[in-house]
C-alpha cells in the first residue's frame, strides 16, 4: 500500500476557564477577587521527517488533538498551557485545506510549522476588578477551538525522475544504477508507487525516482494518472525511458510525444525541466533502426544514451550523463504561495444585521468575546455586558440601524429587549 494523499483531522487544544475565586483568609475581611487565568490550549505543529517517505501512517490515525488547556485557580493561580501535538510528515508533503487553498510546503528535513494555535485562556476575576466593582463574581470562559479538515500530498522531492511508459525497463534501471530494489515482472504495471533510489558517483550522490503510472490520458487523470504526476514536480532532470525496440508493437517515436504531451499538459512549467532520453532494450530486433530514426528527429535536442540495462550495458554513461546534467540543474526550490489560515485572528469588530421587523442580530468578533465573558444569571458580569455594548457603540449602531423600543436583539446566544 503507497498512499501519498489523504485527508486527516486536526484540533487545536482548548484554553481553560478563568477563575472566579474570592480570596477568604482568617483575618483578612474584604479579601477581594483572587481567581487565576486559564491556560493556553496547545498548538497543532508539523514537522518534516526525511525518514519518512510515504503517508501510509496516516491511514491508521486520521484524527490528530492536542492537549486542553487548565482552569485557573484561587490564590491568581494560572492553569497549565495544553500539550501541543507534534504531526511527522514526509519531506515534500503539502498541507492543503479541503478547498485545496495550500496552507504549508513541508519542504526540509526538520521544518517545522504551527498549523493551528490554541485557544486564549480565559482571564481570572482578578482582571474584572474596578473602583466600583470590588468583587466581581464572574471570570472569563476559555477560548473554543474547532475541528479542521486538512489534505495531505506527498510531492516526492528526487533529483531525477525516470519516466516513460509501463514496462519500457524504468525499475530495471533503478535496481542497475542503484541499491534500490523495486518489484519487477514482464507485465504493466508491476510499480504501483514511485521507487527511490541513491546513485553514487565519484564524491557525489543523486537521488532517482521511478515515476509510475504514465499512459495516454495520465494528465486528465486515467490510469493513475494525477496520482503520480504530482511527483515529477519536485525533481530536477527528467529521464525518458524509451523502449526502443517497439517490441509491444509500439512505435518508440510515437511514444515519446505522446508522454511528453502528457506531462506538459499537467504541468506547463516542467517543460523548462532538462530531459535526457534511455534508448533501452537495444539487444532486441529493430533496435539500430529506431535508435537512428529518433536521432534524426530528436539527436539535436535530447541527449541519447543506448542501454540495455538487462545486461548492464551503457550504465556508466548514463550515471556521468546524468550527474553532468544535474550540476547545471536548477536546485529545486519550494512552492511560492501566501499561507492559507484555517483560523481566523480574533478581532472586535462588529455589525447590525436586520433578520426581520423589529429584529436585529449582531455579529463578528465582539460577540465571541463577550460570549466567553458574560454570565446573565451574574448581576456583576450582566453589567459588564451592558457597559460593553455602550462602550464599543453597540447601541448606537441598533439605533442607526432603525431598532426601535421592545424590538429583539440577538448577540450569540443572548436575546434580549432593545430599550434606548
Amino acid at each position: 500500500m503507497f498512499i501519498d494523499k489523504i485527508k486527516i483531522y486536526i484540533k487545536a487544544g482548548n484554553g481553560g476557564n478563568g477563575s472566579a475565586s474570592l480570596h477568604t483568609e482568617k483575618y483578612v475581611p474584604n479579601g477581594g477577587p483572587d481567581g487565576g487565568d486559564g491556560g493556553k490550549g496547545g498548538d497543532v505543529i508539523f514537522v518534516a521527517s526525511s525518514s519518512e517517505n510515504t503517508l501510509n501512517a496516516f491511514h491508521f490515525q486520521k484524527h490528530f488533538r492536542a492537549g486542553d488547556g487548565e482552569n485557573g485557580g484561587r490564590q491568581r493561580s494560572y492553569g497549565k498551557s495544553g500539550q501541543d501535538i507534534v504531526v511527522t510528515v514526509p519531506v515534500g508533503t503539502v498541507v492543503k485545506s479541503v478547498d485545496g487553498k495550500i496552507i504549508a510546503d513541508m519542504f526540509e528535513d526538520g521544518q517545522r510549522e504551527v498549523i493551528l494555535v490554541g485557544g486564549k485562556g480565559g482571564r481570572g476575576n482578578y482582571h474584572f476588578k474596578t473602583s466600583r466593582r470590588q468583587s466581581p463574581s464572574f471570570a472569563e470562559l476559555g477560548q473554543k477551538c474547532e475541528q479542521y479538515e486538512v489534505i495531505l500530498e506527498l510531492k516526492t522531492i528526487a533529483d531525477v525522475g525516470l519516466v516513460g511508459f509501463p514496462n519500457v525497463g524504468k525499475s530495471t534501471l533503478l535496481s542497475v544504477v542503484s541499491s534500490a530494489k523495486p518489484k519487477i515482472a514482464n507485465y504493466h504495471f508491476t510499480t504501483l508507487s514511485p521507487n527511490l533510489g541513491v546513485v553514487t558517483y565519484h564524491d557525489e550522490s543523486f537521488v532517482l525516482a521511478d515515476i509510475p503510472g504514465l499512459i495516454e490520458g495520465a494528465s486528465e487523470g486515467l490510469g493513475l494518472g494525477h496520482s503520480f504526476l504530482r511527483h515529477i514536480e519536485r525533481t530536477r532532470l527528467l529521464v525518458h525511458v524509451l523502449d526502443i525496440s517497439g517490441s509491444e508493437d509500439r512505435d518508440p517515436l510515437s511514444d515519446f510525444e505522446l508522454i511528453n504531451n502528457e506531462i506538459y499538459s499537467y504541468d506547463e512549467n516542467l517543460k523548462e525541466l532538462p530531459m535526457l532520453v534511455v534508448a533501452n532494450k537495444m539487444d532486441m530486433p529493430n533496435s539500430e533502426q529506431n535508435l537512428q530514426r529518433f536521432k534524426q528527429k530528436y539527436g539535436d535536442k535530447y541527449q541519447v544514451i543506448p542501454m540495455t540495462t538487462i545486461m548492464h550495458e551503457g550504465v556508466d554513461e548514463f550515471i556521468i550523463a546524468v550527474a553532468n546534467k544535474l550540476k547545471y540543474a536548477p536546485l529545486v526550490q519550494p512552492m511560492q504561495f501566501v499561507p492559507f489560515k484555517l483560523q481566523e485572528e480574533e478581532n472586535d469588530n462588529f455589525e447590525i444585521v436586520k433578520l426581520d421587523q423589529g429584529v436585529y442580530e449582531v455579529v463578528g468578533g465582539l460577540v465571541n468575546i463577550l460570549s466567553r465573558k458574560v454570565d446573565l444569571d451574574d448581576y456583576d458580569s450582566y453589567r459588564y455586558f451592558e457597559r460593553v455594548l455602550k462602550t464599543r457603540g453597540v447601541y448606537k449602531a441598533l439605533r442607526d440601524a432603525g431598532a426601535k423600543d421592545n424590538d429583539t436583539v440577538i448577540i450569540g446566544e443572548i436575546e434580549f429587549e432593545y430599550l434606548d
